[in-house]
């Protein structure tokens, strides 16, 4: 019985096994991306979040009140039920402060596991946002193509003037004061105009993080479930609103040179999965809907 193998695999000891693939590997090459339900049963969280995986995995409707999921194809809107929960109550706040629907992009695979384009997003508890906010709900087959809008250069230190808009901040504010979400990543320089603007109040913006990388969309993270005794959680944000030294010392921002060696690059070896997270990628899948 699947409820069995996963529980067993879950309560063994954190063991060791050899990596399944990496973020930066193509799809062909992880077979977390060729399955294509999740387990049954109920929702085991595995893992750190660029390192773990997910049993009984829930899957975000494609769209609903304030929101709307862009390229399907990919199949990844998958994700623990209180991530899905999350994403749902944002959508109806946003739609209830008069946002045009929310473009929801990568959550999770089925099982997570290790994901192309991503470091993280591996056990189903993170999810992008796009920051563009300039479309009505749209039919699933014109979402396949849609283009970010990119609010700065990944490398560049400001924000155009008017380059963060205030339904774009306002979006922002609302993912950060979710009950459940404990980190909100952005491009630093976006954060710097959060941090310049008036706020009644200023406490959100200590779940904001600074993070290359994150120029045209949000990426919103919840933390560990407790009934899942094997997930792993981050290091807690430092004390703060993060408008100071820390975000300061992002500054001034510069793509990284590669140095000059005479030596081969070493090949990149992911760290091995989590042992629990072999029973999750072999075990049964959940009976398809009709």
């Amino acid at each position: 019985m699947i409820g069995t193998r996963i529980g067993a695999a879950l309560a063994a000891a954190w063991l060791l096994l050899g990596a399944a693939g990496s973020a930066g590997a193509g799809e062909e090459d992880l077979p977390w991306a060729h399955v294509r339900l999740p387990t049954q049963g109920p929702a085991q969280v595995v893992g750190t979040y660029s390192n773990g995986c997910i049993a009984g995995a829930v899957q975000l409707p494609p769209e609903g009140p304030g929101y709307q999921i862009i390229r399907l194809s990919r199949n990844r809107n998958w994700g623990h039920p209180n991530l899905v929960a999350t994403l749902l109550d944002l959508g109806r706040r946003a739609e209830a402060a008069g946002l045009p629907p929310l473009l929801i992009a990568d959550m999770g695979q089925p099982r997570g596991g290790p994901i192309t384009d991503h470091a993280a997003h591996e056990n189903g508890l993170d999810a992008d946002i796009w920051l563009r906010l300039d479309l009505p709900l749209l039919a699933r087959d014109q979402r396949e193509s849609l283009k970010p809008v990119f609010v700065t250069g990944a490398w560049t230190d400001f924000v155009p003037r008017g380059g963060l808009t205030p339904q774009q901040a306002q979006l922002i504010r609302l993912a950060a004061t979710e009950p459940r979400v404990e980190r909100i990543f952005i491009h630093p320089a976006i954060k710097r105009e959060l941090c310049a603007m008036s706020w009644d109040d200023r406490s959100w913006l200590h779940k904001v993080r600074p993070w290359t990388g994150h120029n045209e969309h949000l990426h919103l993270r919840i933390g560990c479930p407790a009934d899942s005794p094997l997930c792993r959680e981050q290091d807690p944000a430092p004390p703060g609103d993060g408008c100071g030294a820390d975000l300061m010392s992002w500054f001034p921002m510069r793509a990284p040179v590669p140095r000059k060696s005479d030596r081969p690059a070493k090949p990149y070896v992911p760290p091995p999965m989590p042992a629990a997270c072999t029973a999750v990628l072999n075990a049964p899948a959940m009976v398809a809907q009709p």
